[in-house]
């Protein structure tokens, strides 16, 4: 599953720098997270990293997207590739 930032972000400007797919940008309100890149992490690390550096513990899994870990590594190596 990708990652999602709720509405609990308080912009505190952690997360952006931590993920290695760069999935996570400013919007219009809060951060947000590009579920085409979101990995979870998978491939560079064994957590999400965004997770353990939220300060208000508001990035969830996003039910909407579904994925299993060998779809995310297949994702990463896709991203990775280029």
């Amino acid at each position: 599953m990708a990652l999602f930032i709720n509405e609990e972000c308080i912009n505190c400007d952690v997360c952006e720098p931590e993920c290695p797919n760069k999935a996570i940008s400013q919007g219009e309100d809060i951060y947000e997270i590009n579920p085409e890149l979101c990995t979870q992490c998978l491939g560079h690390y064994d957590e999400p990293q965004c997770q353990i550096v939220c300060p208000v513990a508001c990035i969830e899994l996003d039910k909407n997207m579904v994925e299993s870990d060998e779809q995310l590594l297949d994702k990463y190596k896709k991203i990775w590739s280029k």
